[in-house]
């Protein structure tokens, strides 16, 4: 089934290139289905190529996923046009009223500020607030897994002594749990981040489930309160070459950055990357919309009979 999405969408030509079936407005309409509601608040910088990455993400599914993006109120964006966020985004004051089977909050690059000094954060605890009462299940990403540790378990982050970035081999640890069905004993994620919750004070959390986690690169999924809070420590949207770009690009800013583990073919990076977790990637997200979003919203949301 196709994901729902705006018919002017820029990335939807993408999408359909790549043969993901995505459906815009005026056919959905048209089905007597009921859709699921994910919402995606997108912290990243490059707003299009998160959208493109999710959305494909979401796309391996029998389940029409009609999908709503926004971005944070208290934070000038400045690398999307205002025209694209006014376009194809929406604020929480304009939202707070509705309920979501899914959201999935995005990383963002500012790991290495302290959670309170990051100009959106008021808004952002406000937001994962609201997550309790009117989203089902919600993934957070990266440095968003990270601020929802701290915000709901207080459990704080380390700066590394240098940034984990690459691919690394993770294990996974509970098997009988939905969300890792399918997923193999080991398998490789992208990671790509400068700070980390440590291991052990997830392990601590009695709230907290992991389910996969490497001896390298740490925590990759943590669940808690049976599936409503998810937390991915990795980035397993990324495109091939998402990896390939940053380190072109800190190379380029003349930034401290060593060629990302495991991703270039012999370590050569004039090589094309092999693509080597998006088949977990895609089981993930899709474990998530079947067990922990589709089986467990209700039809109707008691507000809306």
């Amino acid at each position: 089934m196709p994901i729902k999405i705006q018919s002017d969408l820029p990335v939807k030509e993408i999408l359909e290139k790549e043969n993901i079936f995505v459906m815009d407005e005026s056919r959905a309409s048209h089905q007597d289905i009921r859709p699921i509601q994910i919402l995606i608040l997108n912290l990243m910088p490059l707003k299009e190529e998160t959208e493109l990455q999710l959305l494909r993400s979401l796309s391996n599914t029998p389940l029409q996923v009609d999908v709503t993006f926004m971005a944070v109120q208290s934070h000038e964006a400045k690398n999307t046009s205002v025209s694209h966020l006014n376009k194809f985004y929406q604020t929480f004051p304009e939202l707070k009223n509705n309920k979501y089977d899914g959201m999935i909050i995005t990383g963002a690059p500012v790991e290495q500020m302290e959670f309170e000094e990051v100009d959106y954060w008021k808004e952002l605890v406000e937001i994962m607030d609201w997550t309790n009462t009117h989203v089902t299940s919600t993934i957070y990403l990266c440095w968003a897994a990270q601020a929802g540790l701290y915000h709901h378990y207080g459990l704080k982050k380390r700066k590394l002594d240098k940034k984990m970035f690459g691919l690394f081999w993770h294990k996974v640890m509970n098997r009988k749990i939905p969300l890792v069905r399918g997923f193999d004993d080991v398998f490789l994620a992208p990671h790509s981040r400068h700070t980390e919750v440590p291991i052990a004070d997830i392990h601590a959390c009695k709230d907290l489930t992991v389910l996969a986690e490497s001896e390298e690169a740490g925590l990759f999924l943590a669940m808690a309160d049976n599936g409503r809070k998810i937390f991915v420590m990795g980035h397993p949207e990324y495109d091939r070459i998402t990896l390939q770009k940053e380190y072109e690009r800190d190379k380029a800013k003349g930034l401290p950055i060593d060629l990302p583990k495991n991703y270039f073919p012999d370590d050569d990076d004039s090589r094309r990357p092999a693509l080597q977790w998006r088949a977990h990637a895609n089981t993930l997200y899709t474990n998530w919309l079947n067990y922990y979003v589709y089986q467990l919203t209700p039809y109707v949301w008691e507000d809306d009979k």
